[in-house]
């Protein structure tokens, strides 16, 4: 069974930095598109961004653009999430899931593989 785990999360001050990581084990990373969403109390989850199976490409939700990047080491099976300029409104539990199919969707029924999340929590 595949499996992702999340880690890094925590508590920063507003305009701070924090970096999520994301190990998978049981499926051949390289195959998998990577994403990362989120869901904050009482809304829906929503996409932050994604990573195509060399990490050559990426795509990013607006409201994270130039704040957040993703980027992906295949020999260590790790999807990495830097976040920087952390807000108040980045206050959430992070995801990562796995996409076989390489849509590079932002959908998240497009995933098929989820971790258990990790609370990310800014204070201002």
């Amino acid at each position: 069974q595949v499996q992702l785990e999340e880690s890094g999360g925590g508590l920063v001050q507003a305009g701070g930095s924090l970096r999520l990581s994301c190990t998978a084990s049981r499926l051949t990373f390289s195959r998998y598109v990577m994403g990362w969403f989120r869901q904050a109390p009482g809304k829906e989850r929503e996409f932050v961004g994604c990573i195509s199976r060399s990490g050559g490409s990426t795509n990013y939700a607006d409201s994270v653009k130039g704040r957040f990047t993703i980027s992906r080491d295949n020999g260590k099976n790790t999807v990495y999430l830097q976040m920087n300029s952390l807000e108040s409104e980045d206050t959430a539990v992070y995801y990562c899931a796995g996409d076989l199919y390489g849509s590079m969707s932002p959908t998240p029924r497009s995933y098929e593989n989820w971790g258990q999340g990790t609370q990310v929590t800014v204070s201002s």
